[in-house]
């Protein structure tokens, strides 16, 4: 009797502990996200932007420490916003955000560098160099631009004006040269909470680049997504006194528009 009701526990924890065990896990993403993209002569010339690091399909926010690096790209000047941020809340979770007044035409590159992140699940750091496109007054040219990061995505596709159902082509690069067969986390802001995957498979999808490095992606609904190519970095850092490798991304955040008849 005991033994029959010992397996019945052990059929019953089976199931629990494959879920566990083969669930998806969350994918991490470092977040950029200004309050406007495409600033037009007749808009708020101010944008604020946010930073924070979070799971944006299933709005589970984490702690973003204050990043190591806040700049700006513009008109071929690189300008510190570092000392800029204040503290605010993303998903419940400390995060940071600055108001930016937009003086001249211009493309405009933010990015970020945080801190390492500890990741016990995954017993390694994080580092996700984050970045998204502002253009402003008309300028349509040097989105493209290369920052020079450790790790980043270059985009391919203007990465703004662009339609819901538009591809959307990026290559990955890492030391300034294309990673083959990179690997991208591709993932939704769901920040009004109106999508609900059907399974945990759907939370995050996963796409490779193809030989040269280059990426391609169908937004399927207008909203910001992001962008994820990860890679292990040829450095470690010290957890507890041990050495631990270090996964770096190279994330781009990209806002799709609502295809509008008239």
């Amino acid at each position: 009797m005991e033994l029959a009701h010992s397996l019945m526990k052990t059929a019953l924890l089976i199931p629990a502990a494959i879920l566990i065990f083969c669930s998806p896990a969350l994918a991490h993403f470092g977040m950029v996200i200004p309050s406007d993209n495409m600033v037009m002569q007749d808009d708020n010339r101010t944008i604020n932007l946010k930073l924070s690091f979070s799971h944006p399909m299933e709005m589970i926010g984490m702690e973003l420490v204050k990043p190591r690096v806040f700049k700006v790209l513009a008109n071929g000047k690189n300008q510190d916003l570092l000392n800029d941020l204040k503290k605010t809340k993303v998903m419940e979770n400390p995060a940071w955000q600055t108001d930016y007044k937009i003086k001249r035409p211009g493309v405009y590159v933010f990015h970020m560098e945080p801190e390492p992140y500890w990741e016990p699940a995954e017993d390694c750091f994080i580092i996700h160099y984050t970045k998204t496109i502002v253009t402003a007054f008309g300028v349509d040219d040097e989105w493209d631009t290369k920052l020079g990061l450790k790790t980043e995505i270059v985009p391919l596709s203007k990465p703004y004006g662009l339609y819901a159902g538009n591809l959307f082509q990026g290559i990955v690069k890492l030391d300034g040269k294309p990673v083959p067969h990179a690997e991208v986390e591709v993932e939704f802001y769901n920040k009004k909470r109106v999508a609900k995957a059907p399974t945990d498979y759907m939370v995050t999808q996963t796409i490779k680049a193809d030989g040269n490095g280059v990426f391609s992606y169908c937004a399927p609904k207008s909203g910001w997504w992001g962008f994820a190519a990860l890679n292990t970095a040829d450095f470690k850092l010290k957890q507890d006194g041990q050495d631990k490798d270090v996964e770096i991304g190279a994330v781009l955040w990209v806002k799709f528009e609502d295809w509008l008849e008239q």
